[in-house]
Order: structure tokens, then sequence, then C-alpha cells
């Protein structure tokens, strides 16, 4: 139901826009949410917003300072957008879907295939 893209190979400094087209018949309802996971580390929550983009949450003000979140609901789409990307930023995104806004992976209950961001120094 989600499918990602706009993963890729970045150099430290630059910025990536990840999108996610969502075909859940309940998105317009649902908030969003982008997860990463890195080799050997817990899936953690990048950024999520509300159903109706009124509020958005992101892992931690490093983040935030530097990462966007949005929603198109009439396209369905949900987007992310890092700038003055790190090496550790390097990570397999996921986009993901569910009742509530939330940090917690098990509050979402579908999921995209993940995109591969890496980022290089």
């Amino acid at each position: 139901q989600l499918q990602a893209s706009g993963g890729g190979e970045v150099q430290a400094g630059g910025s990536l826009r990840l999108s996610c087209t969502v075909s859940a018949i309940t998105f317009s309802n649902d908030a969003m949410a982008w997860f990463r996971q890195a080799p050997g580390k817990e899936r953690e929550s990048v950024a999520s917003i509300r159903w109706n983009g009124g509020r958005t949450l992101y892992l931690d003000s490093a983040v935030e300072g530097r990462s966007t979140i949005s929603r198109d609901n009439a396209r369905k789409m949900v987007y992310l957008e890092m700038n003055s990307l790190k090496p550790e930023d390097t990570a397999v995104y996921y986009c993901a879907g569910g009742q509530y806004m939330r940090r917690n992976q098990y509050d979402y209950s579908y999921w995209g295939q993940g995109t591969q961001v890496t980022v290089s120094s």
C-alpha cells in the first residue's frame, strides 16, 4: 500500500527528498511517518505527521532543524525532505501509516518497502 522512493547516495551536507505514494483507502484519516533503520540498529521514527498535516513530530531537535515532513492528501503522497545530511543519516527509510501520530513503530499498521539513503563523508 506504500511505495517509497527518492533515496540514493549523497555527500555529507547534501539534501534529499523522499516520496511515498500511498494507496491505502484510509490514508486521508491516518497519521503518516518516516522511519529509518541503520545496520545493526533498531528502527526509529524520523518524523510523523497528523492526518491533516496540522501537527508534526520529529525524532529530536537536531533532526527537526534540518528535516520537513509534509503530505498531500489529494495526491496521496507523503514527503520527507532532509538537508545538511550526515553520514549517521545513512539507513533504509520507510514510510508507514497508522491511526495515531506516534513514535513507536508498532503503532503503525501498514508499511512501504523502504528506500536506501547513503551519506558519504
